[in-house]
């Protein structure tokens, strides 16, 4: 199983994202890959933000090796499920989309709900690691069940 993260830049939510659903699917024996992008290009190259790798390190996920990227339209053949922080990731990834069974891959991680974007908001940090920590065991739930 392969599962993308995205988020606006990179550097916060999907970078937290990806380290939470790692970490779960490695204590759940789980031999998924998982990666994160951005939908921008503004920190490509960069590692992420400080306050999101401070949030993980609290919660025992190292996070400090990741590389921003952008998200591209191949990402659609590598993965098969491409999950998205908020619904203008999802437009944003959802126009690249090449057909409908590409497109059917994106959902919002929260289900119909959206992951706050932090970074203007040094008080986030900690609340949305709680948000995106359940959505990814819910998606680990449902996608165990799908099996």
């Amino acid at each position: 199983m392969k599962i993308l993260m995205v988020c606006l830049g990179n550097i916060c939510r999907s970078p937290l994202a990806e380290g939470i659903m790692q970490n779960l699917a490695d204590e759940n024996g789980l031999d998924w890959q998982i990666d994160s992008a951005g939908t921008g290009n503004w920190h490509v190259g960069e590692g992420p933000d400080r306050r999101s790798t401070r949030a993980a390190r609290n919660h025992g996920i190292d996070i400090s090796k990741q590389v921003c990227r952008q998200f591209r339209r191949s990402d659609f053949h590598e993965f098969d499920h491409i999950l998205v922080m908020d619904k203008n990731n999802r437009s944003d990834v959802l126009a690249m989309a090449p057909d409908a069974q590409a497109a059917a891959k994106v959902k919002l991680l929260l289900g119909d709900k959206e992951v706050p974007d932090p970074y203007y908001d040094d008080t986030l940090f900690e609340p949305v690691f709680q948000l995106i920590e359940k959505g990814c065991k819910e998606i680990i739930r449902v996608l165990r069940e799908k099996q």
